[in-house]
Parts: C-alpha cells; structure tokens; sequence
C-alpha cells in the first residue's frame, strides 16, 4: 500500500485501488465488477444477499465461495428461492461450500419471499433510485477518502427495512452501492475508474 492510501502499481504496472491487490482473487474482482453498474432484480438479489453475508466477515470469504454460493441458492433467481422450504434451509446449514450462519440463510430465505410479491423491476428501481449524482461526490484521492456509510446508504437501508428487506444496515447498504457502480468509489489514479 503506498504510505498515503493512494493507488497503488501492481505486477502489471497499472495503479489500483490499495484493496485490489491484497489478495490475487480480488485483482480481476476490482478491474472488471466492482463499482460497475449492476443491473437486475435476481442480480440485485445476489448483491445484497452476498452483503448480507459478508457482514463481519472479509469481502475475500465471500468472494472465494461466491460459485458455492450461487450453487446453493439457485443462482439467486428471486422467484427459485421464495420456493425453498425448511428442508432446504437445513441443506443450506449443513452446505461447506457457504457461510452456514442461520440468521443470514434465514434472512435471504425471508428476502426472496419478500422480493417475489414486488413487481418486476422493482428492486433494481428503487435500489438505484438512492444513487447520489456524481458531480456532488467528490473523487476519493486516498483510502481515507472513502466513507463506510452515506446519507443515501442509511435512507436506502431504512427504505428496505421499511419494505420488509432483513439483514441490511447502512454499512451493507453502502457496500452493495460500491459493487454494483452507484457509486465510483475507485481512487483518483486508479486505471478502473
């Protein structure tokens, strides 16, 4: 990391955020999808699912077990797992191939239900509906210059709590808004902003 917090130059000489070169599973992660604009209720679904699950944990947990993830809950398609019933809910507690805490499987099991009575779109509507312009967010120069959590990530929060969406507090809100490109929060010198 350099000693500010800036971009940093990897093995190929191009600069990244700090974060996108503390591990090899994250350098593809941070040039290709992360702060890219993510569209789609069922991709959504995943976002905030995978958010969810995050939570205390190391976004590079996560990451590694995204396909063992995606295996488990039929590819996040909202409507396949507002079907699953308790003996997949054991099934998903006893799979290695996920973060087997109960309260996050029962959160997402309980969001997709929620998910399936909404309207198609509706998710991906209101989710980037909190997007702040980005010509009144300053472009983050260091690490230091990135918040953890936005006014619009607290109201986007308490919108979906308010719509009956669990497991989602402004920190997992802002970090879903960072994912999937509401937000640029890549550094200035960064080559993937």
């Amino acid at each position: 990391m350099s000693a500010d917090g800036g971009a940093v130059a990897g093995p190929d000489g191009l600069l990244r955020c700090p974060w996108g070169l503390s591990a090899e599973d994250y350098v593809a992660y941070h040039d290709q999808e992360w702060g890219r604009p993510v569209h789609g209720d069922d991709a959504l679904f995943e976002r905030l699912s995978l958010e969810a699950f995050q939570s205390g944990l190391s976004w590079l947990t996560i990451l590694r077990r995204r396909e063992g993830f995606r295996a488990a809950f039929a590819g996040f398609e909202i409507a396949a797992v507002a079907e699953f019933g308790p003996a997949d809910e054991e099934r998903l507690l006893a799979d290695p191939g996920i973060i087997r805490n109960r309260l996050k499987v029962q959160a997402t099991l309980a969001n997709a239900r929620t998910l399936a009575a909404w309207a198609p779109g509706e998710l991906d509507t209101l989710i980037w509906s909190y997007a702040p312009d980005p010509a009144g967010r300053p472009v983050p120069r260091t690490l230091a210059d990135v918040p953890a959590v936005t006014p619009e990530s607290t109201a986007l929060a308490k919108e979906l709590k308010r719509r009956g969406v669990r497991f989602v507090g402004p920190t997992t809100a802002y970090a879903l808004m960072q994912a999937c490109g509401l937000v640029d929060d890549h550094l200035a010198d960064c080559h993937a902003r």
